[in-house]
């Protein structure tokens, strides 16, 4: 059981919602508590409309008797919102408490605009998401939000991120809380923000991989980030800044857009590979670009793609020895063959072979949606952890 020991209302949720305790009898076994309490602090959630029973499920007693009722986390009582911000391009969603995408959007939002106005513009997008999946504002829980700078998780806000011109310190939770309520007339609710790699990898590990205890996604597109996902947490380090692989020096000497000169991002990123395609007369401004042009067979995309890979993947020998993962994912407009070909060389050349005996090395399987699952996910786990659902229990008078 927890720290605390109590086995409270949170306690008894969290039980309910990761499978590990699923009937009243299993509830009193797991915490201790007798049936009668038990039985109270289900009433709180019962009321809150946060569980439900489902069918009935195996005889507790070797004896016999009638078939237990089962419990469920009930996902219908609330939605959660959640954008996903790239540097000219946003998604935005609503999804039910599980992850399922009830309603989507993506379009033009350029983050050099400035927060003021990308984020004022989420909130006209979730107005109308959430008309168009049938919710009403007054049903949202939260909002998620991924943005492609490092993320201080205590503030939310932004830390001296390169890509993203007077986001700086801004408070990123407040204007969009309140874009929501202007836009949508509901209270304001919980916003939290995290790096775009992180969600990525977030998402990606509790859908594709929720075995793996040691998981590392890497985004390569305008520029090169990486999301790690240890004992099912994200690691951030101790202010946002772990996985930021994109400014690893690897000793040329092109520009970086942090005003460094040699980094990973600044000669295998997507706008990297985009530049080296505009020299050579081939028509790229972005790493969307380039990724239309990998799918669309191009030549010499390929083969930059396919170095830009080498190079990364150079990178990854070190990041592997040094976690030892059980999935490296690689994602973003660059995740294609040629790319995942080059990182795969030199990985498996540089890295020990005990770092990679067992590690797959494989493509996003969520794709464009990886971000918004993270967002989304991010969100219930921190408004139904056990501390916080005793808060909100209070709060709702239950």
């Amino acid at each position: 059981m927890t720290g605390r020991g109590q086995g409270s209302a949170g306690d008894l949720l969290e039980l309910v919602r990761s499978g590990r305790a699923i009937t009243r009898g299993a509830l009193q076994q797991a915490t201790g508590l007798s049936r009668a309490t038990v039985g109270q602090r289900l009433d709180r959630l019962f009321r809150a409309g946060w569980l439900r029973e489902g069918a009935g499920g195996p005889v507790d007693s070797p004896l016999g008797g009638r078939p237990s009722i089962t419990l469920e986390f009930d996902d219908a009582h609330a939605v959660v919102l959640a954008a996903d911000l790239d540097t000219r391009h946003a998604r935005a969603a609503v999804l039910s408490l599980t992850g399922e995408l009830l309603a989507e959007h993506s379009g033009t939002l350029v983050i050099e605009d400035g927060p003021d106005a990308v984020l004022g513009e989420l909130g006209r997008w979730f107005a109308e998401l959430l008309e168009k999946a049938g919710h009403r504002a007054g049903e949202v829980c939260g909002i998620g939000l991924a943005v492609p700078g490092p993320v201080d998780s205590e503030s939310g806000r932004v830390v001296q991120p390169p890509m993203m011109p007077g986001w700086d310190g801004y408070d990123i939770r407040g204007r969009l809380a309140r874009s929501f309520t202007e836009h949508t007339g509901a209270a304001a609710v919980p916003v939290l923000v995290d790096n775009d790699a992180n969600l990525m990898a977030y998402g990606e590990q509790r859908t594709s991989c929720p075995d793996c205890s040691a998981f590392v996604l890497v985004k390569v597109s305008t520029g090169i980030g990486a999301g790690v996902v240890v004992g099912g947490s994200i690691f951030r380090g101790i202010d946002g800044g772990a996985g930021d692989i994109g400014h690893i020096r690897v000793g040329a000497d092109a520009l970086c857009r942090c005003g460094s000169r040699g980094c990973l991002a600044a000669v295998a990123s997507g706008g990297a590979v985009a530049r080296r395609l505009a020299e050579a007369g081939v028509p790229a401004a972005s790493g969307a670009d380039v990724r239309d042009l990998l799918t669309a067979g191009h030549p010499e995309a390929a083969a930059l793609a396919r170095e830009a890979g080498r190079q990364v993947g150079d990178v990854l020998a070190t990041v592997v020895t040094l976690l030892n993962p059980g999935v490296l994912m690689i994602a973003g407009d660059l995740a294609g063959t040629a790319f995942l070909t080059g990182v795969r060389e030199l990985l498996y050349q540089r890295a020990l072979p005990r770092s990679t005996a067992h590690l797959d090395v494989v493509t996003s399987r969520l794709g464009e949606r990886a971000g918004l699952v993270g967002a989304g996910a991010l969100v219930v786990e921190y408004l139904y952890a056990p501390e916080r659902v005793e808060e909100r229990l209070a709060a709702l008078g239950v």
